[in-house]
Formats: structure tokens, C-alpha cells, sequence
């Protein structure tokens, strides 16, 4: 008999307002999940929550910037408030700075802003919920990071410092939980196409799928789909890794 986990998960969706984010919150409630959006910009996140269910009662909204760590704690407590425990919890929310720039270039206040973002924000994010993934003695925590934490992306040094740091955090935190039915693990997209690339120009667009084996950019579905995998009960043996989403890209 399958078990009421696998039937409806409650899962958190941090950057849910948006992008990859509202992707898997969508793909998630369809596939019957009772789903929470969290994003710094709450009209976006009650948008998605309000598509999901209008009456939120398979859906839930609210504003917490990862950078606050007393307004993620209070929406993930509410979540499980609400439902009465959390499943998964995916983490979207991440920003790039100020591109184009080497190193000896890069402002340092503009550093500062992405390192609270992509790795202090994932520490606040993990510290919110793992205490109820420990009581419950059942958790799955995904962090998105990118490939360019494994490769590194001239131009973009903070970016692809924290996001290298995020997958650190994820190897360590993936140990450190293995023995309490806790998964830990990352996901490190390619490009993925979002209405932002598509506002790009032709020549970046080019350059940027050039660069992928399999010479085209990732799909939000495709995305969801892996999240909602990651995030599921049948993802049982496998922690502290990053999944690799990058269309062969990856080279490690």
C-alpha cells in the first residue's frame, strides 16, 4: 500500500515566485503535493500559490527574503503549521551580481550581496528546516546551485564562488544527516531557458548553447522533473551529491 508520504507530500518551494521555482511548485501540486511558496517578493509568490489552488488550501504563500533568517524560520514554521509536517523543501532562490567583470574588477559590496544570497541564504534555508526533518526522522533538502559552482564562469566570480561553496555545504550537510532518514543534495543546471533568455541577444543565446554537448539549452519541465524526482520518497540512497542538468556539460 502506498503510504500517505508518497501520496501527497507537503513541500516547500524557496524562490517559488518565479523561474525554476514556480516550475516545480506547478508540477509538484499537480502530481497531488500540498506546496508553500516562499519568495522575497510575496505578490509573486501568492500569484503562483493562488494558480495553484485558489482556495490555499492545497497552497500556501509567503514573504521571507533568505537573507532574513527570522522571516524564512517563521514561513517554514508556518508551513509545517499548516500541514502538520514537511517533506521536501527545494531552494531556489539565488542571484548572479554584477557580471562581466574579472576578478581584480569585482566590487566588493556587490561580493558581499551574492555570498548572503546563494550560500548564507542556503545555510538559513537548511537551519530552518532541518530541525523538523530531524523530529520527523524523514527529509528531503535540495539546494539549487549551477554548473558554473563546478566549473567556474569567467565574469562571474561571486556567483560561481558561492555557488562552488553551496555544493560544499551540500557534501558536508549530506554526511552530517545520513543517519537520520535526511537526503541532502544539489542540482547544478546548465542554462536553462526562461523568458530572461529569451529576451538575450541571439549571439549570447548562441554562445552560451555552444558550449552544451547536447546543443540546446534546458527546459523548465525539465528541471521540475528532476526536482520532484530528488524531492520524492523513492529517492532514498543518495546524499551530499550534486545532479548534474546540464546536457552533458559537466565534467564532473
Amino acid at each position: 500500500m502506498m503510504s500517505d508520504r508518497s501520496r501527497t507530500q507537503v513541500v516547500i518551494v524557496v524562490g517559488g515566485g518565479a523561474g525554476i521555482g514556480a516550475a516545480a511548485a506547478r508540477l509538484l501540486h499537480r502530481r497531488g503535493a500540498r506546496v508553500a511558496c516562499i519568495d522575497r517578493d510575496g505578490a509573486r509568490s501568492h500569484a503562483v500559490a493562488s494558480e495553484l489552488d485558489e482556495s490555499l488550501e492545497s497552497a500556501a504563500a509567503f514573504t521571507a527574503d533568505v537573507t532574513d533568517a527570522s522571516a524564512l524560520h517563521r514561513a517554514v514554521a508556518a508551513t509545517a503549521e499548516k500541514w502538520g509536517r514537511v517533506d521536501g523543501l527545494v531552494n531556489c532562490a539565488g542571484i548572479t551580481g554584477i557580471t562581466n567583470v574579472r576578478c581584480h574588477q569585482v566590487d566588493l559590496a556587490d561580493f558581499d550581496n551574492v555570498v548572503a544570497v546563494n550560500l548564507r541564504g542556503a545555510l538559513v534555508v537548511s537551519q530552518a528546516i532541518l530541525p523538523i526533518f530531524i523530529r520527523q526522522k524523514y527529509g528531503r533538502l535540495l539546494h539549487v546551485a549551477s554548473i558554473a559552482g563546478k566549473e567556474g564562469n569567467a565574469g562571474m566570480v561571486a556567483y560561481s564562488a558561492t555557488k562552488a561553496g553551496l555544493i560544499g555545504l551540500v557534501k558536508a550537510a549530506g554526511k552530517e544527516y545520513a543517519n537520520d532518514g535526511i537526503t541532502v543534495n544539489a542540482l547544478a543546471p546548465a542554462v536553462i531557458w526562461t523568458d530572461l533568455v529569451d529576451q538575450m541577444p541571439r549571439e549570447q543565446v548562441e554562445y552560451m548553447t555552444s558550449r552544451i554537448p547536447m546543443g540546446r539549452l534546458g527546459t523548465l519541465d525539465e528541471a521540475a522533473e528532476m526536482i520532484a524526482w530528488i524531492l520524492s520518497p523513492a529517492a532514498s540512497f543518495t546524499t551530499g551529491f550534486t545532479f548534474d542538468l546540464s546536457g552533458g556539460r559537466a565534467t564532473y
